[in-house]
């Protein structure tokens, strides 16, 4: 009674309940259900392939049962049923269940109707050459550790030494305890161009990422609606997907029968049962719950599926459609929950992550196998290391040899008298009689040099951590190269999704940027109209050793093109550009754009729509001037893209819209102006990476200030005027326009025209220091390209050594913003600016605090969504 009351420990019985469960849980997490972000693979997956390469089921090899592979499976690795090994052989050879199968199937392996497979003693298997060659390769290279099986009489390994992320190329599905994971499947060329980019800057984002994965490609194809869930998956782990079967609406023309519409459907979202989804759209025509549909059937075969919706005379295929899609799996969601085991712990990941853990992953793979490949050298240079020193000495060691009474004796003289090591030793002992030709010796001799020069190698590679990289990028390439297949999923912009942009108005705007590299958005708004020779508001809070550079307006959906100095083109979305106060500093644009510290922005440019019938027009400090179509910056990497190319010292300063038919005005600082047509046989359109032609001949001292764009039907109107050749006169020839003094203080220079029925355009001048004007384009006559130009301006002020600020093309309903160095802006109309000649000096535009100037000026449109652009200021 005493021994048997000894026996008995007392336990608390919720704490035992609780560590035995606690351990259960562990167990199927790790175990079973979730897979390794390493490998992508759960236990039962990796041992199903292991035991095939085991096994040496290639891909050139013949197929053999899939039996033979479950009792190998079964007995070596896994004592479980042979039902769920099975199971899991199946899918993994599933065309429909798996977007880069890992098995070749032959035989009946089930269908989309969920037809089940044959029994594993009728079908057959082998790998497919993408599993040999992604995730076995290297397994005997020490690059994986191997750990018992469960009855210790083998080894397995603990995670596959995969090349690429197989965990988001074939996703995963799996229910453990108090967690479960889905991953959708991806595209192989996409993965290995997100993981290349990472390779290159580590420091990239999410949002970046899908720029290369754009989103998952589900193996049935499909559409996917929107980018709103993948961005929520791709950024936080989890997200809604919403999936729709590809379905188009046809005629049917059959004999001796009328005419009739029908709904053809091709891809079914992923994992949706055909026949289920046939049965539930009849059970609904049966409850009257869908109408309009008079037959169903199901033409799919093995060139592809087709199910094929008959409709009634009377019924509306589009709304038959919606309702389809409303009521049937032909669109459902796909919850993705991105869970998968790093360290045998399990955690949410998102896209970056995944493909950091896969890349920090295969890094330690290519040093072990670096490690294991130079060790494995090493030994054979040492060994022909020995060889070389009994050739070297070939007669006194056969002498050795032949004396000594036993071969352990010869071993050990050899090992005393030549300082060699037990293994050269043997190595000499076991050579044979025909390696001491001179053919063979220097064979030992080439081999010796050659692995010298690979072990010098492979010391490299783990010296330095970018010879990694390389192989990485390199290896994954090749696999690309030979496996990448083209997106079967379409992404669009379904319908319910809502993108940022339509969640914001699209209202005109102000950008302002300092040269300091601070920029804001504010409401045009902001702004009153103010008479003309006032003073203006602030418009931004500038420090002292700081002014506004880059001004402009837009609307809010606008797509605003950053030029650098260095001639790269950035861009942003109006809208992501935080909205500021009036007197606020803004945002560092270092923030929202990847501008080295040395580089500088020079342009600014809004586009509404990327057009191939519009031009970008780029000038650059030294006059070289080209254009180029707009249609080539409609894809605009986030690390910019290369706009122009500049010779060695020159700047890309000035860049505007253009038609081929327009005509471009350039000003210099010193009151020049140039006219030429923007067409062909002036100015050619060129390639993105080219310098382009001179502009304008500059006087001595002289410099460029900007340049503005004619359209093309206000010169059609002018050209019997700009023709001819005007002379440089201050009366205006015009008998419905009146002359008048404009300025007491220099009547004799400035003449001030009216005319009530003339809009224009005009050629706006205004000087930094506050004088501007208005020229009639007319004054401006066409030139070739590359003269010295006109005289624009005359300068009032030549003792403070007055120069041109700007020379832009208005209307007389448009108004224009002006700012200067201290971050005052006015805003007034185009009409309250004088119409001048061109040997004017011009009215006061704005008045000036001493030492301020005029540095920029921005055109505001009259209100029909077009948008006004920028003038640089020096």
């Amino acid at each position: 009674m005493t021994t048997s009351q000894e026996r008995i420990i007392p336990t608390d019985l919720r704490g035992e309940m609780s560590r035995s469960y606690l351990e259960y849980a562990m167990s199927v997490i790790v175990g079973r259900a979730l897979p390794d972000a390493r490998d992508g693979l759960k236990p039962v997956h990796r041992r199903i392939l292991y035991a095939m390469h085991e096994l040496g089921l290639l891909h050139d090899r013949p197929f053999r049962k899939c039996a033979r592979v479950v009792g190998e499976v079964l007995g070596k690795y896994h004592p479980h049923g042979d039902t769920a090994v099975y199971d899991a052989l199946v899918r993994m050879a599933q065309d429909f269940s798996m977007r880069s199968p890992l098995i070749s199937g032959h035989g009946n392996f089930g269908s989309v109707d969920n037809d089940p497979p044959a029994a594993m003693r009728y079908t057959e298997c082998r790998l497919h050459a993408l599993t040999s060659v992604a995730l076995l390769q290297d397994i005997e290279a020490e690059t994986v550790d191997f750990a018992d099986n469960f009855d210790g009489s083998q080894q397995e390994p603990t995670v596959l030494p995969s090349r690429i992320p197989q965990l988001l190329l074939n996703g995963s599905s799996g229910i453990a305890v108090g967690m479960a994971t889905n991953i959708p499947p991806h595209n192989l060329g996409e993965l290995i161009d997100g993981l290349v980019a990472l390779i290159h800057n580590p420091e990239i984002t999410d949002m970046q990422l899908m720029q290369y994965i754009h989103g998952p490609d589900f193996p049935t194809g499909a559409q996917i609606l929107g980018v709103s869930g993948i961005k929520e998956a791709y950024t936080t782990g989890r997200g809604s997907i919403t999936m729709r079967g590809v379905a188009n609406i046809e005629t049917l023309t059959q004999r001796n029968r009328p005419e009739r519409e029908a709904i053809i459907i091709t891809e079914l979202p992923y994992q949706t049962n055909k026949a289920a989804l046939i049965e539930k759209i009849a059970e609904l025509v049966n409850d009257k719950r869908i109408d309009g549909i008079s037959d169903i059937r199901d033409e799919s075969d093995r060139d592809g599926m087709r199910i094929v919706i008959e409709l009634k005379r009377d019924a509306y295929p589009r709304v038959v459609l919606n309702n389809l899609y409303k009521q049937t799996p032909l669109q459902s969601n796909f919850g993705a929950n991105m869970l998968a085991l790093v360290n045998s712990e399990p955690h949410t990941l998102n896209l970056k992550r995944f493909l950091s853990v896969f890349l920090d992953f295969r890094i330690l793979s290519i040093e072990r196998r670096t490690r294991y490949e130079l060790r494995k050298a090493q030994e054979r240079d040492h060994l022909l290391q020995g060889l070389l020193i009994a050739l070297s000495r070939l007669d006194a060691i056969i002498v050795l040899i032949r004396h000594a009474p036993d071969a352990p004796t010869a071993k050990g003289e050899l090992i005393t008298t030549y300082g060699l090591s037990e293994v050269q030793a043997d190595a000499i002992l076991q050579m044979q009689l025909r390696r001491l030709t001179a053919l063979e010796a220097d064979k030992i001799r080439l081999e010796h040099d050659d692995l010298q020069v690979k072990i010098s190698d492979l010391e490299d590679i783990l010296a330095r951590r970018e010879r990694v990289l390389e192989i990485i990028e390199t290896e994954i390439i090749q696999i690309k190269t030979s496996f990448a297949t083209p997106r079967r999923t379409v992404i669009t912009h379904g319908e319910g999704d809502i993108d940022d942009i339509d969640l914001i108005a699209n209202e005109k705007a102000i950008i302002l940027v300092t040269e300091q590299g601070y920029i804001k958005r504010m409401p045009v708004n902001t702004f009153e109209s103010q008479s003309r020779a006032t003073r203006g508001k602030a418009g931004a809070k500038v420090k002292d050793d700081d002014t506004i550079e880059h001004f402009l307006t837009c609307c809010d959906h606008d797509s605003i093109l950053f030029f650098s100095d260095r001639g790269v083109v950035y861009c942003l979305r109006a809208y992501q550009i935080p909205v500021s106060s009036r007197t606020s500093r803004g945002t560092p644009i270092v923030q929202m754009l990847p501008i080295p510290k040395e580089e500088k922005i020079t342009s600014i440019v809004p586009v509404d729509e990327f057009s191939s019938e519009e031009y970008l027009v780029m000038l650059t400090k030294g006059g070289n001037i080209k254009k180029t179509v707009l249609e080539a910056f409609s894809h605009i990497r986030a690390n910019g893209l290369i706009a122009i190319s500049l010779e060695e010292g020159d700047q890309l300063r000035w860049v505007r819209r253009a038609r081929v038919e327009d005509s471009i005005i350039i000003g210099s600082r010193q009151g020049m102006a140039i006219h030429f047509r923007c067409t062909h046989d002036q100015l050619r359109p060129l390639g993105r990476a080219t310098r382009g032609v001179k502009s304008m001949k500059l006087k001595n001292k002289d410099e460029l200030i900007g340049m503005d764009i004619l359209p093309a039907a206000v010169l059609d109107t002018l050209d019997t005027v700009i023709e001819g050749d005007i002379e440089e006169t201050v009366e205006i020839e015009n008998s419905e326009e009146t002359v008048e003094t404009a300025d007491i203080e220099n009547s004799e220079e400035i003449v001030e025209v009216t005319n009530t029925n003339s809009i224009g355009p005009w050629v706006l001048v205004i000087t930094m220091g506050g004088y501007g004007k208005r020229v009639p384009v007319s004054q401006f006559r066409l030139q070739n390209r590359a003269g010295q130009g006109l005289m624009a301006t005359k300068f009032k002020n030549r003792k403070t050594k007055d120069k041109l600020a700007t020379l832009r093309i208005v209307n007389s309903d448009d108004e224009i913003m002006m700012a200067t160095n201290r971050g005052i802006i006015i805003r007034q109309a185009v009409n309250a600016i004088s119409i001048q000649s061109r040997s004017a000096t011009g009215v006061k535009v704005q008045r000036l605090d001493e030492d301020d100037a005029i540095t920029g000026v921005a055109v505001v449109p009259p209100d029909t969504g077009d948008t006004g652009e920028l003038e640089e200021a020096e």
